[in-house]
């Protein structure tokens, strides 16, 4: 019997900080969803700033303001959304919002901002929120939460593949077969464009990101700095584990900048990426199996020339790298996808995190829902 098709929106605001993403979504089961229409809501250089704020070590009153705007940035991504998808917020099942994460130090604490309630009375919804927090309550890291998705939607039926993400931080997901989780696991491998675009506005305050690689084609990496932030002891750390900007952000990229200024240390922060995440390959990922890459950072073209680079090399652990946007729909839209399946499992009342990926003690329903 074929399940009655389930619509539902998916909001992301990731660690790169640049926009409010939303997807419409069409679900016939867990293992059967379409991307209907997509669009983002483009952060302004205040918006960015006050998020930044937040995360430094804003006061009461700017976290209070920013815990509402998210949710109108998220009203407006939505609004835009369902006139591009030529639907009404009546037929909708779902909200799925996780909010914005201002700060990740699991076991302690995760914290998202967002008001979903503004959400519920808007567009008479209901909204399904704080997808984290069960999961760390269970003994969890609270991420990464998208592995359910590449687990359930994303997989290769035939075999064994690696979905690589690279945002503001960047994590995998190894996938033995589609559909399958025994044997599923996934992990932060630590920066992805956080340090990057960070230093790039240090170097040139009019870029909001290092566009098109141009800072970092510039430059040359300092290999002595490279070598003492590769020391970073998160990177030897075995999975599960997940960071955020608290540890690889605006102080990092500060203290990067002031050793080594310039394109060159454009194009450190970039080397750090690349060898971050081909070292947590060469450790952790049994076999070469095909790399699937998604996140801003696939749009950085020197990054991607610098893991393919690595790649080739026998110590970098070979590795057949393919944009996620040439298997499936655009990879801007993959982490909106994967919560609004997140919101799916959790109306249906069915668990939403991968214990392999967090460390939690179980399989958890996740999240609160705030009624229509």
């Amino acid at each position: 019997m074929t399940e009655r098709p389930t619509l539902g929106v998916g909001l992301m605001s990731g660690t790169s900080l640049d926009g409010m993403d939303a997807a419409l979504v069409r679900f016939e089961g867990p293992t059967h969803a379409t991307l209907l229409h997509f669009v983002s809501r483009p952060y302004n250089a205040a918006e960015r700033d006050a998020i930044r704020i937040a995360i430094d070590g804003g006061g009461a009153r700017d976290l209070a303001l920013l815990h509402v705007r998210l949710a109108e940035w998220a009203a407006e991504a939505i609004d835009a959304l369902l006139a591009g998808g030529r639907v009404r917020a009546s037929d909708l099942t779902f909200i799925a919002f996780p909010g914005q994460t201002v700060w990740h130090e699991p076991p302690a604490v995760t914290w998202q901002l967002g008001e979903p309630a503004l959400l519920a009375e808007r567009f008479g919804v209901r909204v399904v929120s704080g997808f984290r927090a069960r999961d760390l309550a269970a003994g969890g890291q609270g991420a990464p939460l998208v592995p359910v998705a590449d687990v359930l939607l994303f997989g290769d039926p035939a075999g064994p593949r690696v979905l690589l993400n690279i945002g503001g931080m960047a994590n995998l997901t190894y996938v033995p077969r589609r559909a399958q989780d025994d044997g599923a696991f996934a992990f932060d491998t630590g920066p992805g464009v956080a340090i990057i675009d960070a230093v790039a506005r240090l170097v040139d305050p009019t870029v909001p990101f290092d566009r098109d690689g141009l800072l970092a084609r510039r430059g040359k990496p300092d290999v002595t700095v490279l070598r003492e932030l590769l020391a970073d002891p998160f990177f030897s750390a075995p999975p599960p584990k997940s960071t955020g900007r608290e540890r690889f952000g605006e102080a990092r990229a500060r203290a990067l900048h002031a050793r080594v200024p310039g394109p060159d240390g454009v194009t450190t922060a970039v080397e750090l990426t690349a060898r971050s995440i081909t070292e947590a390959f060469r450790r952790w990922v049994p076999g070469r199996p095909e790399v699937v890459v998604s996140g801003g950072g696939a749009h950085h073209p020197v990054l991607m020339e610098r893991l393919r680079a690595l790649a080739d090399d026998p110590s970098g652990g070979r590795l057949v790298i393919r944009l996620f946007d040439e298997l499936f729909f655009s990879g801007d839209a993959k982490e909106a996808v994967a919560f609004a399946l997140l919101g799916y499992l959790t109306v249906h009342g069915q668990p939403g995190n991968l214990p392999a990926a967090t460390g939690a003690a179980g399989r958890r329903v996740l999240g609160a829902v705030t009624p229509p």
